[in-house]
């Protein structure tokens, strides 16, 4: 245990979307400071991101050379909701950014963007080239601002525990380069290490706790609030925390208006979707009541005055949705959300529309009901399309899931994906691509038998297609055929790119379609 007054300071380490605060570590602080928790917030990503566009650099082609020198002036138009106004400014504005960050990177032999990190050398799947990561911090990129960063955190507070959230592998290479540098400078201080990434390797086969013993004193997985209490010696309980997003700087987040991150649960209340790593990893599904929920989002509001909420949760429930139906809600906000039976009334619908909703984001995966019967996915393409109709109808973006290459799947199943696509290309308004990934840790991993892995720490493996369906066929027929159909190709064309649907809802329209939500 720490001592009788403990006190944490929780990291956000780089790199992930910096377009909203981390709604992980304001969702621990909150549950720590409820209970009289000394806590303090760090967004190590933002703060390191934005630190490479004040790095030394001499760009030699035109591209380079325009981006840097407009660098500042691009920061500020991300922000702006102006940009959003025209996909083609907004387009060169991020692609600039992004440049500057490579521009940065390849000084260093790495790949840096505004939601990736990767390197040549080492691989995140990997516990060997995570622990020379450890081993090497001062070769990192971001070393020199994060050492900043950390030093000027811990004289301020002195923590006695520190907490690393890490959800995405784009955040474990630098990650684990902040914890060899915490060990090598503060080795008294207790390390505990969380988040989705932490949890799906600690459910992975292949885990073994003492892999990274030297770093970290506690891994905890799943909702961390509880254990976090315990590790910290509190007598308090709590398995969901509130929000306190009051140590973040809201507004240097590159948005064109504070984003207010959100989870009313936590897992998936379906969770039997077969491709899914909640099915796969059996998580927990936990959740706050509808009532509860609508309280809490008022009063953050009243807080931090933002100008969209971001619903987090893997499938926002019928009765939140009811819930936000009802009235009482009217800022904007999105969310994902099953094809439920309850969007297939348009008046519900138009319901949703008043309370603020701007975009639904939704699973459909296939448009081939014999696939998605055998992904236990419950959908219904009949249902999916009279509810896609009903959104259109109500001015209310969709985010269309599609997922290809799945053992289910054959070529002409996917042909029937795109015929679907084509006959709603007016119905839906962006679209996300993705190549079947196996969780290592399902049932249907079980059974392949010539399965193989990156790393000792892959989150999937890949296997032979039983019909021959495989990634280069599946990347082939997206390429050469789907993305290229003449109806499907604006919808591609309308995706916002390197923020995905963080920023799509910026681009969703009223009555005037060249117009945002958001007001300048």
């Amino acid at each position: 245990m720490c001592s009788s007054s403990p006190s944490i300071l929780l990291i956000n380490p780089p790199v992930a979307k910096p377009s909203e605060p981390p709604a992980s570590i304001a969702r621990l602080g909150g549950a720590l400071r409820d209970a009289g928790i000394d806590c303090s917030l760090l967004d190590l990503n933002l703060a390191c991101l934005l630190d490479q566009f004040e790095q030394e650099c001499a760009p030699s082609d035109t591209w380079s050379r325009r981006a840097w020198k407009s660098r500042h002036a691009n920061l500020d138009a991300i922000r702006s909701p102006v940009t959003y106004q025209s996909h083609d400014r907004y387009h060169r504005v991020a692609q600039d950014l992004n440049r500057v960050l490579w521009l940065s990177g390849r000084q260093a032999g790495v790949d840096i963007t505004l939601e990736n990190f990767s390197s040549p050398l080492h691989s995140p799947l990997s516990s060997e080239d995570l622990l020379t990561s450890a081993e090497q911090f001062r070769l990192n990129p971001f070393f020199p601002s994060f050492r900043t960063h950390l030093e000027r955190a811990l004289s301020e507070q002195a923590p006695h525990c520190i907490g690393l959230s890490l959800s995405y592998l784009s955040q474990a290479l630098t990650g684990f380069a902040l914890l060899g540098y915490l060990r090598a400078q503060w080795p008294e201080i207790r390390i505990v290490a969380g988040g989705g990434l932490i949890t799906s390797w600690m459910n992975s086969p292949n885990w073994d706790s003492r892999m990274f013993s030297g770093l970290i004193d506690h891994c905890v997985k799943g909702p961390g609030e509880a254990e976090l209490l315990h590790i910290l010696g509190s007598a308090a309980d709590t398995r969901m925390g509130s929000y306190d997003y009051s140590d973040l700087p809201y507004d240097d987040y590159l948005a064109p208006g504070r984003i207010l991150p959100y989870a009313a649960s936590h897992g998936c209340y379906w969770k039997r979707c077969k491709f899914c790593p909640d099915y796969a990893e059996d998580s927990c599904y936990l959740t706050r009541s509808a009532d509860n929920t609508l309280a809490e989002l008022n009063a953050l509001i009243d807080t931090y005055n933002p100008s969209l909420v971001h619903l987090l949760d893997n499938a926002v429930s019928p009765a939140l949705l009811g819930k936000f139906a009802e009235g009482g809600f009217t800022l904007p906000w999105y969310g994902f959300a099953r094809f439920e039976k309850i969007l297939e009334d348009l008046d519900f619908c138009r319901a949703l529309k008043r309370s603020g909703c701007m975009m639904l984001k939704l699973g459909l995966e296939s448009g081939s009901q014999r696939v998605l019967d055998q992904l236990d996915k419950g959908v219904n393409l009949e249902r999916a399309s009279r509810i896609l109709n009903n959104l259109h109808r109500c001015r209310i973006g969709t985010y269309v899931y599609l997922l290809f290459g799945t053992p289910a799947e054959t070529e002409e199943d996917a042909k029937m994906t795109q015929e679907f696509v084509r006959n709603h290309h007016e119905t839906i308004t962006f679209f996300n691509l993705a190549i079947f990934n196996m969780p290592v840790c399902g049932e249907e991993a079980e059974q392949v038998e010539d399965r193989f892995s990156d790393g000792d720490l892959s989150l999937y493996c890949d296997f032979h297609h039983p019909t021959g369906w495989d990634r280069r066929r599946v990347r082939t027929f997206l390429q050469k055929e789907f993305r290229k159909d003449p109806l499907i190709r604006p919808i591609d064309l309308r995706n916002p790119g390197v923020f995905g649907s963080n920023h799509a809802p910026f681009f969703c329209p009223r009555k005037n379609p060249a117009k945002i939500i958001l007001s300048p």
